[in-house]
């Protein structure tokens, strides 16, 4: 059976066409649009009109490319910068109305419950208890599980870009009060995950995300071209010599650094601080670079529970008021 997901982030539009026959989901084809809503949204958050004719356009070659690969229209969802937007609904509306494709937001919550299933298919059983973090362009996920889905997951309004925006936007490099009081509220943010963390005392931490990808090439590990089965990890040390390294330099010279692109220059230093503090808080010293995450984990429970677990969760968020950026939930771990 051939399938396919958009997810519809921040900052880039991705599609992703796998073959999930077996219940493992293959990719045969990728695809991603640079719309870089996050830099778009106006005073409060509203997403402007010429931004959603983008969203609209990029949806749309996103179902047909979908279509010419063989997988029919894509399960699409918008993560926080959507989610957190006042006309939400509106946007929402746009897409399903002009491209036919029912674009829906999840919950936080939701979105590290997602991730972590993705982990827990790459990582498998062997590895124990597992403590998950992705930090996106809006919010940071967090969740810990001994089983298939997550014990507790939480989803905290720690984006890179966010950050980025609220106390980044100004001196380039940025001053060190501007940086004090980044990880002032990185810390305040943490506390309760945080301690959460430490008390579970997990065997393995991973981490997911193009932020976390690029930080750990920063600090040394192997490209992207050697393929997803290379170990990766992120140490917490390599970390904390790479914000000082970071906040140093202009964006436009974080760019020239290795693993750095030169879209996500500008907020990969609020990403490190916000990396190396949730580790820091957590006692964690090292994390494991996971290939898979969101999009790997909806291919997966909608292979294991059923394609209308997805009807059901997308009917209900079209339909529900728009939901804040901070959330915290105990889940309930399927068998």
């Amino acid at each position: 059976m051939r399938m396919s997901v958009l997810d519809v982030g921040s900052n880039t539009v991705r599609l992703m066409v796998a073959d999930t026959g077996n219940g493992v989901p293959l990719p045969v084809h990728t695809e991603k649009w640079k719309l870089r809503l996050s830099e778009q949204v106006e005073s409060g958050g509203v997403i402007p009109e010429e931004s959603v004719r983008q969203l609209v356009e990029a949806v749309s070659l996103a179902a047909e490319t979908a279509q010419r690969w063989g997988a029919g229209g894509p399960l699409a969802f918008a993560t926080a910068v959507v989610r957190s937007a006042p006309n939400r609904l509106d946007v929402l509306r746009s897409v399903r109305t002009e491209t036919g494709v029912r674009l829906c937001t999840l919950p936080g919550e939701v979105e590290a419950e997602l991730t972590f299933l993705g982990a827990r298919r790459w990582m498998g059983w062997r590895v124990g208890s597992i403590a998950l973090f992705d930090i996106g362009g809006g919010s940071l996920e967090v969740a810990f599980g001994r089983g298939r889905l997550p014990d507790f997951a939480a989803s905290l309004p720690l984006g890179a870009g966010r950050l980025t925006r609220e106390f980044l936007d100004g001196e380039d490099p940025p001053s060190a009060e501007d940086l004090r009081a980044l990880r002032r509220r990185v810390r305040h943010q943490m506390r309760d995950v945080a301690a959460r963390l430490r008390w579970e005392r997990p065997q393995v931490a991973v981490a997911t995300s193009r932020t976390f990808q690029q930080l750990a090439r920063l600090c040394g590990a192997p490209p992207g071209r050697q393929g997803v089965f290379v170990p990766r990890q992120l140490t917490r040390g390599d970390l904390r010599e790479c914000v000082p390294r970071l906040a140093a330099l202009p964006a436009s010279e974080r760019a020239m650094l290795p693993g750095v692109s030169a879209p996500r220059a500008l907020q990969s230093l609020a990403g490190a601080v916000v990396g190396h503090t949730a580790m820091k808080l957590t006692g964690i010293k090292t994390l494991t670079i996971c290939p898979w995450a969101i999009r790997e984990g909806v291919l997966l429970r909608c292979v294991e529970d059923g394609g209308s677990w997805w009807s059901d969760i997308a009917q209900e968020r079209d339909e529900a008021a728009p939901v804040g950026p901070t959330s915290l939930r105990i889940a309930t771990p399927k068998a």
